[in-house]
C-alpha cells in the first residue's frame, strides 16, 4: 500500500480508527487512576578511600573508588542491605519486598551515588530512603576493612540527606494517556487494514473493469433523499443524479450504434442493488431526450415499477403473455408521451417459465419494431434465473454494480451466469458511489453544475 491508500482508508475508516483510539485512551485513564500512586525519595552518597598520603596514591585511589561505585550500585539492589533496614526500623515487610523498592544509579566517570526509594506513602519514602544510606556506610565499613585492620579502605559518605516528595513518580498520567492514544490508532489501523485487505466489496472503477468485459457507462452518486425521492422527475434539473442519469443516457447511445431499435436488459447480481430505479429513471432520461422508450417490468417476482411510477399493476406482462389482454391496451402511458410503461400484471406461479416462452419472444420483437429503446427491469441473476433468460433474447444487458456493497465473487458469477446462457453485459452502471472523491467512479457527476442565480433568465423573459 503507498501512502494514497493509506489516506483512502483513513477517509473510509476513520471511524473505526477513532474509536480505537478512545478506547484505548479509556483504558489507560481507567489504570491510571485506579494505580495507586508512588512517591520517590533519594539520597545522595560519595564514595572515596582513605589513607591517601601523596598525588599517585590519591590518583590511584579514586579510580578505586570508580570501579567500586558499579559494584555498590548492585549492592544497594539486594536484599542483605533491605535485611538490615527491615531489622532496624522493625518493619512488617519481607526483605525481599524491601529491596523491590530500592534502586540505585551513579553518573558515569563519577563516584556519587544516588539511592532511591519508591513507596505509597510519601514520608515513608523519606524515612526508607535515609535509612537505606546509613545502613549501606555502615556496611561498605564493614566489606571494605581488611582483616586485621581498624580503619576501612573505602569508605561511602551521606552528602545529600532525602527530601520529602510532594509529587508522585507514577502514575504519569500524561504519558499513559499519550501512549494509550498512539497505542489506540496503531491498533485502528491495524484493524482498518485487515478490513480492507478482507473486504471484497467493490469500491472502485478499476476493480470493477478487471471483473465485467465491458465498459462502465454510468456512475450514480449516493443521495441520501433517493429513498424519499427515487425518481428524477421529482429532483431540480441540475441535481448531481439527473445529471448523472444523463451521462448514462448519452454513454448508452454508443452501444451498438448502428441498431436503431435497441432491446436492453436491467440487472443486478442481488436484490438491493438498485437495478428498478435505475432502469426507471433511465427510461425518463431517454424519453426526455427524446428517443421513443418503453419500460417492461419483467421482475415479475418482486415488482416495483408500477408502484415508483403510481401505475395500475393488477394487469401488464403477464396479462398479455397469458392471452388476456392485447399489448397494445396492456401498455400504459406517462406524463412524458414518449414514455411508456408495460407493468408487471398479476403475479404468476411460473415466471420462469413465462419469460422463456415464444410469447415472451415474441413480445419482444413486436416492441423493438415499435420503440426505439426497449428497457426490461430483470430479476437479479443470482437468486433466480429470469434475467439470464430475458438477456438472452435481448441486445445485452446493464449489470448494475452497488458501490461498497456487490462484491468481486457475485459480480462474478452474475456474468458467468449471463455468459452461460449466450449474453453478455455490455454496459455496467455503478451504482451509490461516493458523492465526492472517496473510492467511487471518479469522473462521475457528484458535484453538481447549476447555472448561478444571475444568469438565470428572470420569469418575464419568454423563452
Amino acid at each position: 500500500m503507498d501512502l494514497r491508500d493509506y489516506l483512502r482508508l483513513g477517509r473510509s475508516q476513520w471511524n473505526v480508527i477513532l474509536v480505537c483510539g478512545l478506547l484505548l485512551v479509556a483504558i489507560s485513564a481507567l489504570l491510571t487512576w485506579r494505580t495507586t500512586p508512588q512517591y520517590a525519595s533519594s539520597a545522595r552518597l560519595f564514595v572515596s578511600t582513605q589513607g591517601s598520603t601523596d598525588d599517585t596514591q590519591a590518583n590511584q585511589g579514586g579510580q578505586f573508588s570508580l570501579q567500586r561505585v558499579k559494584s555498590y550500585a548492585d549492592l544497594l539492589n539486594g536484599q542483605a542491605i533491605a535485611r538490615r533496614v527491615v531489622d532496624e526500623l522493625d518493619l512488617d515487610q519481607s526483605p525481599k519486598a524491601l529491596a523491590s523498592q530500592i534502586s540505585a544509579s551513579s553518573k558515569l566517570d563519577t563516584v556519587i551515588l544516588t539511592v532511591t526509594v519508591t513507596d505509597p506513602d510519601p514520608k515513608r519514602a523519606r524515612v526508607l530512603a535515609d535509612a537505606v544510606a546509613n545502613v549501606f556506610v555502615s556496611y561498605v565499613a564493614e566489606l571494605e576493612t581488611p582483616p586485621g585492620k581498624d580503619q576501612a579502605t573505602i569508605k561511602a559518605t551521606v552528602v545529600d540527606q532525602a527530601s520529602l516528595p510532594t509529587t508522585p513518580v507514577s502514575p504519569n498520567a500524561m504519558r499513559n494517556l499519550a501512549l494509550g492514544l498512539v497505542l489506540g490508532l496503531a491498533i485502528g489501523v491495524a484493524i482498518a487494514v485487515l478490513r480492507e485487505t478482507l473486504d471484497s466489496t467493490i469500491k472502485s472503477a478499476g476493480h470493477l473493469e478487471k471483473l465485467v468485459p465491458a465498459p462502465i457507462i454510468g456512475a450514480i452518486s449516493y443521495d441520501s433523499d433517493a429513498i424519499d425521492t427515487p425518481l428524477i422527475t421529482n429532483l431540480d434539473t441540475y441535481a448531481p443524479r439527473s445529471e448523472a442519469f444523463r451521462v448514462l443516457r448519452t454513454n448508452l447511445q454508443f452501444i451498438d450504434p448502428d441498431a436503431h431499435h435497441k432491446v436492453f436488459v436491467v440487472t443486478s447480481s442481488l436484490p438491493g442493488e438498485g437495478k428498478t430505479t435505475t432502469a426507471a429513471n433511465l427510461a425518463l432520461a431517454l424519453a426526455e431526450g427524446g428517443e421513443k422508450v418503453i419500460l417492461v417490468e419483467g421482475d415479475l417476482r418482486r415488482p416495483k415499477v408500477a408502484e415508483y411510477l403510481r401505475l395500475e399493476s393488477s394487469v401488464g406482462l403477464t396479462t398479455v403473455l397469458i392471452g388476456k389482454l392485447s399489448l397494445e391496451d396492456a401498455i400504459q402511458t406517462t406524463a412524458n408521451e414518449d414514455l411508456h410503461v408495460l407493468t408487471s400484471g398479476s403475479t404468476p406461479p411460473n415466471p420462469a417459465e413465462l419469460l422463456k416462452s415464444s410469447s415472451m419472444a415474441a413480445l419482444i420483437t413486436s416492441l423493438r419494431e415499435t420503440y426505439d429503446i426497449v428497457l426490461i427491469d430483470a430479476p437479479p441473476l443470482l437468486p433466480v434465473t429470469d434475467g439470464a433468460l430475458l438477456a438472452a433474447q435481448a441486445d445485452g444487458a446493464l449489470l448494475v454494480v452497488r458501490h461498497g456493497k456487490t462484491t468481486t465473487d457475485q459480480v462474478t458469477l452474475a456474468v458467468e451466469r449471463l455468459e452461460a446462457v449466450g449474453a453478455a453485459p455490455v454496459g455496467v452502471i455503478f451504482n451509490r458511489t461516493p458523492a465526492k472523491g472517496g473510492d467511487g467512479y471518479g469522473y462521475g457527476y457528484g458535484y453538481g453544475y447549476a447555472p448561478d442565480e444571475a444568469s438565470k433568465p428572470s420569469s418575464d423573459v419568454k423563452a
